[in-house]
């Protein structure tokens, strides 16, 4: 197939652009090329029924629960999720605040209300707060490696696991306090694993981890769920640009693709659907997750990626993080209680565990969140990460249920605790235009490839101008895993095609 000079060959009525992937990073770049009369032929390919992608938000409980993105990471000016959802009116009068915009927490989460053992006792707070301290310092040190020549160790885990290993050596406690440290320390260890979205630290790469930027602010929630955000910027689009159940197969790049409605018209882009569907364009803006785009590397594109773009997408971290939420009754906990963490006894980083997954699923969870309750309903948010997370995707209700219950009776010392009253939990890794919840620097990786994945293909550009872009969470440098790293990168790329036009005309 012979390449087209794209822009060259538009006969007055502006370009052909597909955005593949209606989540925020797609509506964003859409949202950004429908203000501008450039670009009237514009479509947004979704491959579900909805809008969000993993923003996703679900009536239940007599409220609303967040599916997938939770919090807004850093809401202050900086942060555009926080300015759009500010501009919405979706953020209530504390989260506006000029007080909670300028907190600055550095990465460090909040202590927990009450920290359950798995022998029913509770911890004292001094000592998770002496706990916590030594593991946040530990945590900033992780980042002062971004510009050395070679890194101690390889990940972040093994960095964490020896500096612990070191300091343990002048703790002065009884046996019996120097294990509780440790398994605490363990329990954090589960936390951050759901905060890199990573099966665990040990994959996350020491050298580039500092590079993840965090904006001042205290992360905060939408109170009608965080899809409002993405509904909005859906409705503003014109009518007919977002096509919903239409899952692409394959992007034919690089090619001369005509159009019976059209001809003599040369278009260098066809984007296959699953349904057989094509569609001709001059550009398309490619949104969709990592996970999808590891998964179907060998079929997705033809031809197939430069080895270098490929090789990114390979190198790159791609986990799962899910949410489980139990609805009860009655609450057991107390009315000021707003997060439990669970601690096992026996656990600790310096150990890598040998249970089997079906009895130590459960043991990864980091804890609990208590949602704000609505009336009668009272609920709690499990977060759990990894391989643990993509096996409880496998399990029934029904004993997702069981071993909870299980874990909560043990915890709070009541063989009697009545069982939640249902269960409701995410499925992100099976997903299958997901694959997973968001992407980090793995071992073997950089920043550079985030970068490398950004670039739009052709890589040379010269002849064939910006054929394939990319965008979504996974290609920013700085604030990858996030929906403003989402949205920033979808408004990129429209900016892109922007400048390019504008050059052009």
């Amino acid at each position: 197939m012979q390449g087209s000079s794209g822009a060259a060959e538009v006969r007055g009525c502006g370009p052909r652009v597909l955005v593949v992937g209606g989540g925020i990073a797609g509506l964003g770049a859409a949202q950004r090329l429908s203000q501008r009369l450039a670009f009237p032929y514009l479509r947004v390919l979704e491959a579900t029924d909805r809008v969000g992608g993993r923003i996703r938000s679900e009536r239940k409980f007599g409220g609303v629960v967040d599916i997938g993105a939770h919090w807004i990471h850093g809401p202050s000016q900086g942060n555009p999720v926080f300015q759009l959802a500010s501009e919405y009116g979706l953020l209530g009068e504390q989260e506006l605040s000029e007080e909670n915009q300028a907190v600055e927490l550095g990465g460090h989460l909040g202590l927990p209300s009450v920290t359950y053992t798995s022998s029913g006792r509770t911890v004292s707070l001094e000592l998770v707060a002496e706990v916590a301290s030594l593991y946040y310092a530990l945590l900033d040190q992780t980042r002062e490696f971004l510009h050395v020549d070679k890194t101690p160790v390889p990940s972040v885990g093994e960095y964490l696991k020896q500096e612990v290993a070191r300091l343990m050596t002048d703790w002065t406690e009884d046996q019996e306090t120097k294990k509780l440290k440790l398994a605490i320390l363990n329990s954090l260890f589960s936390l951050e694993c759901c905060v890199s979205g990573t099966h665990s630290m040990d994959l996350v790469a020491l050298g580039p981890f500092g590079e993840y930027t965090m904006l001042p602010g205290l992360d905060c929630t939408f109170q009608g769920g965080y899809e409002g955000l993405t509904s909005r910027i859906a409705a503003s689009l014109p009518k007919d640009v977002l096509l919903f159940n239409k899952p692409v197969k394959t992007i034919h790049w690089n090619g001369s693709f005509q159009e019976e409605t059209l001809p003599g018209e040369t278009f260098p882009v066809l984007v296959e659907c699953e349904d057989g569907d094509l569609f001709p364009a001059h550009h398309v803006i490619l949104t969709v997750p990592l996970g999808f785009l590891k998964e179907c590397l060998d079929t997705f594109f033809q031809p197939p990626l430069p080895p270098e773009k490929a090789g990114a997408i390979r190198r790159m971290g791609f986990g799962t993080n899910n949410k489980i939420f139990l609805e009860f009754e009655k609450p057991f906990w107390e009315p000021e209680c707003q997060h439990m963490q669970v601690v096992w006894e026996d656990s600790s980083p310096l150990e890598d565990s040998v249970l089997v997954m079906q009895d130590a699923w459960v043991r990864k969870l980091a804890g609990f969140l208590v949602l704000p309750s609505s009336g009668s309903v009272h609920v709690l948010c499990g977060f759990i990460a990894g391989l643990e997370s993509e096996f409880m995707e496998t399990l029934s209700d029904e004993e997702v249920l069981q071993s909870l219950t299980h874990l909560l009776r043990r915890m709070t010392g009541d063989p009697q605790l009545p069982a939640p009253r249902s269960v409701l939990r995410t499925h992100w890794h099976s997903a299958p235009y997901t694959r997973g919840s968001y992407s980090y620097v793995a071992v073997g990786s950089t920043g550079d490839d985030i970068d490398l994945l950004a670039q739009p293909l052709p890589a040379d550009g010269a002849d064939s101008q910006l054929q394939i872009l990319f965008a979504g969470e996974a290609t920013h440098r700085t604030f990858y895993s996030t929906t403003h790293g989402a949205l920033l990168s979808g408004w990129r790329e429209a900016d892109r095609l922007i400048s390019l036009w504008n050059s052009e005309t």
